[in-house]
C-alpha cells in the first residue's frame, strides 16, 4: 500500500492539539506550566501519573511508562494501524492526505472501515424511522414520552423488517459483505448467506466516548419476532461490551464539570433518555451486560483524579432482580475513588416509567433519596433474618459483618459498625468483635478486589471438595445439580420456589442466586449462570453442573429433581415455622401481630402438607 507523505503526517500532527484528543478519554487538569495530568488510560491507578504536554504533542505515564504522540495514543487505545491513526486525525482537522506517489489517500480496509460502516448504518436507521413501516417504533417512543426531537438527539432509528434492507444499502455504498459481517451489522447462515442482524426493531446507536458509533442496541417491537427482547451488536474489533457505556459520549462533559462530579448508572436505553430529558444529564447505562471493572476504569478516567469527592449513584428496579444487580455492582464498587450510592424509585419504578407517571421533577428528585451503597447492602443482607429472635439477630450479624469488614477506610468503618448495631439492636462491642473476626478471615474482598500482584498467589478457588461434609451441603449440592441438568423437567412453580429458598452454604447460595437471575428459556442458561459467578466460585459452579446426578435414567432423574426441590422448600418452610413459634410466645395472642403470626403458621402447615403429599 502506498505510504502517506511524511510532510502530511507532520502537518496533521502540527494542526492537532493532543490534549483535545486525549481529553475525550481522560479528564485532564492543570499540573503546572504547559502540563496537564490525569488518570492513566493504560493501567489502573487511583493517583494520577499520566502527564500530557500539548506544546510538545506528547504524553508520558510515570506509573507504567507508556508514552508517545497523538498517533501512538490512538493506535494503543483503539488498536489502529499507523495509517488509520493518521487518517483519523486528518479527518478530524479537515486535512486532505496524499500518498507519496500523489493523489488522495484511498480508503483503508481496517478498523476505519468498520467505523464508517456504522456511521452509514446509523444514518440509514434514522431515515427509516420516518417511514410508514416504522409507525410501531414511533408509537413505542411516544408512549414512553419521547418526541421526535428526543429521538433525533439520541440518534434513535428503525431497522426495517426485511432481510436485506441495510445489507443492500451498505453494499451500495461500497462496503463488502465480509466487512459488514466483521462489523456485526449482518449475520451469516449455515449456507454462507448473509442477512441483516437487526430487523423490525427500534435501534439505538451505541457510541464510544469520542462520539463514534461502534454498535447498536435493538428492541423487539412485533409479536412474531421470536428473538430476545433486546439484541445488541456482538463483540467486534471496535465493540467490547464490557467497556462500553451507553450515553457516556453525551454525559462526559457534564460529568467532568460537575461539582461534585456525579454519575448516574441506570439499566437501559430508555432510562438514559428519560434521565437526560429530565435534567440528569450524567446518566449512563451498560449495554446488555453487568456493570464491571472495565466500566469502572472508563468512568474513573472521565471523572478524573479528584473523583474521591464525586458520587456514583446506581438506580435499580425495586424487584429482586434489581436488588441482585445492586449486589453485583457492590462487588466492584470499592474500585471507585468516588462514593457509591443506590437510589430506588418510589414503587420500584424505573426512571422512564417514573418520568411518565410523575414528571421530570420526580426523576431529578430520585437522587435526593439515595442510600450509601454499604448501607443498602447491609440492609439487603439482614432483611431475610427474623430480627425479633436472638438467633435471627446473630445470623444477621454474621451475614452483614463481612460487608462492614470490607470497608477499607478506618474512619468510616466504625460508623457502619454503629449502623449495624442499631439495625440489629445489639451491643456495639459485640458487633465490633464480629466485624474484626470477619476482617481477619480468608478471602476478604479487600484482597480479592485489589489489582492482581504477579508475585502473589491467586485466592484459592472454592470446590465441592472444600465444602463441609454436612447434610445441608449435600441436599443443596444435589438440588442445584438437579436444576442445572433437569430444570426443563421440573414443575415451573416448584422450580421458582426452590430457587428463591435461601441456602445455608454461602458458596452454594451464590450458585443458586446466579441460576435464579438468568433467563432459563434461552439455550445454554446453565453456563450463563456460571459465567455470572465470581472467579473464585466458577470452578464450583462447573463441578455442580458437570457432576453425576444420582439417577437410573432421565425419567427417574426428573422425578428426583422435582423431589429435591420439594425437600429444599420444605426445609425453608420448617425454618420459618421454627422462627414464628418463637415469636408467637412473645406477642399478645389477640393482638394484630399475634393473629398475623398464627395465620402465617396455618399457611405454612398447609403449604407443607401440600408439598409432602405430592
Amino acid at each position: 500500500m502506498p505510504r502517506i507523505r511524511q510532510a502530511d503526517i507532520d502537518e496533521v500532527k502540527a494542526r492537532t492539539n493532543i490534549a483535545d484528543i486525549i481529553g475525550e478519554r481522560v479528564a485532564l487538569k492543570s499540573a503546572g506550566v504547559g502540563s496537564l495530568k490525569g488518570l492513566c488510560p493504560f493501567h489502573d491507578e487511583k493517583s494520577p501519573s499520566f502527564n500530557v504536554r500539548p506544546s510538545q504533542g506528547f504524553y508520558h505515564c510515570f506509573g507504567c511508562g507508556e508514552s508517545g504522540d497523538v498517533y501512538t495514543f490512538l493506535r494503543e487505545m483503539d488498536h489502529l494501524t499507523f495509517s488509520e491513526a493518521v487518517e483519523r486525525v486528518a479527518q478530524r482537522v479537515g486535512y486532505q492526505l496524499t500518498y507519496e506517489e500523489g493523489g488522495p489517500a484511498p480508503e483503508t480496509s481496517g478498523r476505519s472501515r468498520l467505523y464508517a460502516a456504522h456511521t452509514q448504518a446509523a444514518e440509514f436507521f434514522r431515515q427509516q424511522l420516518l417511514s410508514p413501516e416504522a409507525e410501531p417504533a414511533r408509537a413505542f417512543l411516544g408512549q414512553r414520552g419521547f418526541d421526535p426531537g428526543a429521538a433525533s438527539h439520541f440518534g434513535v432509528g428503525y431497522a426495517p423488517r426485511g432481510w436485506d434492507g441495510l445489507l443492500t444499502h451498505l453494499t451500495g455504498q461500497g462496503f463488502s459483505r465480509d466487512e459488514l459481517v466483521t462489523a456485526g451489522l449482518v449475520s451469516t447462515n449455515q449456507r454462507g448467506g448473509v442477512y441483516d442482524r437487526f430487523r423490525g426493531r427500534l435501534v439505538w446507536p451505541i457510541r464510544d466516548v469520542t462520539g463514534q458509533t461502534i454498535g447498536f442496541g435493538a428492541r423487539r417491537l412485533f409479536e412474531d419476532d421470536k428473538g430476545p427482547k433486546y439484541l445488541n451488536t456482538p463483540e467486534t474489533p471496535i465493540y467490547k461490551k464490557n467497556q462500553v457505556l451507553y450515553g457516556l459520549d453525551l454525559a462526559k462533559r457534564d460529568i467532568s464539570r460537575g461539582d461534585p462530579k456525579r454519575v448516574v448508572v441506570v439499566e437501559g436505553y430508555t432510562d438514559v433518555m428519560a434521565c437526560h430529558l429530565a435534567g440528569l444529564t450524567t446518566a449512563i447505562a451498560t449495554c446488555g451486560t453487568a456493570f464491571g471493572s472495565e466500566h469502572i476504569r472508563t468512568l474513573r478516567r472521565v471523572m478524573g483524579d479528584d473523583s474521591a469527592t464525586g458520587e456514583v449513584v446506581f438506580t435499580f428496579d425495586g424487584d429482586e432482580a434489581g436488588q441482585k444487580a445492586a449486589l453485583r455492582a457492590f462487588s466492584d464498587a470499592d474500585r471507585f475513588s468516588a462514593q457509591t450510592f443506590v437510589a430506588v424509585a418510589p414503587d420500584g419504578l424505573d426512571p422512564c416509567d417514573l418520568r411518565l407517571e410523575r414528571g421530570d421533577a420526580a426523576v431529578r428528585s430520585l437522587l435526593d433519596h439515595r442510600t450509601p451503597m454499604f448501607e443498602f447492602v447491609i440492609d439487603r443482607k439482614i432483611s431475610g433474618f427474623p430480627l425479633s429472635s436472638v438467633e435471627g439477630r446473630v445470623g444477621a450479624l454474621r451475614a452483614a459483618a463481612p460487608i462492614v469488614a470490607e470497608i477499607r477506610d478506618r474512619l468510616i468503618r466504625p460508623g457502619y459498625e454503629r449502623v449495624l448495631a442499631q439495625r440489629l439492636g445489639m451491643d456495639p462491642t459485640d458487633v465490633h468483635r464480629e466485624v474484626e473476626r470477619a476482617a481477619r478471615g480468608e478471602g476478604r474482598r479487600e484482597e480479592r478486589a485489589a489489582p492482581p500482584d504477579p508475585g502473589a498467589a491467586a485466592a484459592p478457588a472454592t470446590t465441592l471438595a472444600t465444602l463441609p461434609r454436612t447434610r445441608d451441603v449435600a441436599i443443596e449440592r444435589d438440588v442445584l445439580t438437579g436444576i442445572l441438568q433437569y430444570g426443563h423437567r421440573i414443575e415451573p412453580a416448584l422450580l421458582h420456589q426452590a430457587l428463591h429458598a435461601a441456602f445455608r452454604t454461602p458458596a452454594l447460595d451464590a450458585v443458586r442466586g446466579a441460576i435464579a437471575s438468568v433467563d432459563r428459556t434461552r439455550p445454554g442458561w446453565g453456563q450463563a449462570a456460571i459465567d455470572q459467578l465470581p472467579q473464585a466460585l466458577r470452578q464450583l459452579g462447573g463441578e455442580v453442573l458437570m457432576r453425576d446426578f444420582p439417577a437410573r435414567d432421565e425419567e427417574h432423574a426428573a422425578l428426583s429433581a422435582n423431589d429435591l426441590c420439594r425437600r429444599i422448600i420444605v426445609r425453608a418452610l420448617d425454618a420459618e415455622k421454627h422462627e414464628l413459634l418463637g415469636a408467637v410466645q412473645r406477642v399478645a395472642p389477640e393482638s394484630e401481630e399475634g393473629r398475623a403470626v398464627r395465620m402465617r403458621l396455618r399457611d405454612l402447615d398447609q403449604e407443607r402438607r401440600r408439598l409432602v403429599d405430592e
